[in-house]
């Protein structure tokens, strides 16, 4: 129970911390490219870890580690940051939190292939309610462009919940930090190269807040919510702490209407206040 607990708390502060990543990358991607901004802040995160994983004398990985690293490094250090920065051109940083509702269901159905849990039939009750509830409110949107920000929102939550179900099994073997860590290690040659070929032609133009969202993604979404995110579904379940994933874009609808000014609509806080109650069900039967 004690591990449980831990594991829960752990995994809010990451959701906390997650909460900023797509507010964070809408104001960057104004002044970077989706690739660029992608690139740069996995090479900016990966010099981080390596340094912490000689200061620290992490031993190496073991050749049967890479593969699920590489899976790691697919899901959540190209696949979702480069998928949300294509997909916050076509809508905004508050219309894209709702679509986090997903991600607990898909870490879930990850967690279950990957990593071998069993929940509660219950639990499945709530994840899938809260996850349709998110569905519906796409669906309302409508529009040409907004379907494409949908549908990239979508792919980018079926990596980011295969690379988190991997990661927490990893984490449980290498450590929750260590597991990120290796992961960006793993992409640096290839995100230094599409780095330097996708950088601004002229960085005169970029303004302070595009350096602060790209410094935040980089250190905070990129390497430091890791760090409690894969501890916590390493101690408290992988279906059940991802559950908390629920709550993100009520944290980050906040962040959204307080930083960026845009508009957050009643449609959108009626559906995070649906989410809420699916994940204290979710929690309840994990």
């Amino acid at each position: 129970m004690r591990w449980a607990t831990a594991g829960w708390g752990s995994g809010l502060l990451g959701v906390l911390i997650f909460s900023g990543s797509l507010p964070a990358t809408r104001v960057a991607v104004d002044s970077f490219t989706p690739l660029f901004l992608t690139s740069a802040r996995a090479l900016i995160a990966a010099v981080l870890a390596a340094a912490l994983l000689v200061l620290l004398r992490q031993t190496r990985p073991l050749r049967r580690d890479l593969a699920p690293l590489a899976v790691v490094a697919l899901g959540v250090v190209v696949g979702f940051p480069l998928l949300t920065a294509l997909a916050l051109r076509h809508i905004t940083s508050a219309h894209s939190m709702v679509f986090i509702g997903l991600l607990p269901l898909s870490t879930a159905l990850f967690g279950v292939l990957r990593g071998r849990e069993r929940p509660k039939p219950v639990f499945w009750l709530f994840s899938v309610l809260g996850s349709l509830a998110v569905v519906g409110f796409a669906l309302a949107q409508g529009g040409g462009a907004s379907l494409t920000g949908a549908g990239l929102m979508v792919a980018a939550i079926l990596l980011c919940g295969l690379g988190y179900a991997e990661g927490a099994v990893l984490s449980r073997r290498l450590g929750g930090w260590q597991v990120i860590s290796w992961a960006l290690v793993l992409t640096m040659p290839v995100m230094a190269g599409v780095a330097f070929a996708t950088m601004p032609d002229a960085w005169a133009g970029i303004g302070a807040p595009a350096w602060i969202g790209l410094a935040y993604v980089s250190v905070f979404s990129m390497l430091v919510g890791f760090v409690f995110w894969y501890r916590g579904l390493a101690l408290g379940g992988i279906a059940g702490v991802g559950q908390l994933q629920l709550l993100q874009p009520f944290f980050g609808l906040s962040l959204a209407g307080l930083l960026l000014n845009e508009p957050v609509a009643w449609s959108m806080i009626a559906v995070t206040g649906l989410i809420v109650l699916c994940v204290a069900g979710a929690k309840r039967f994990a």
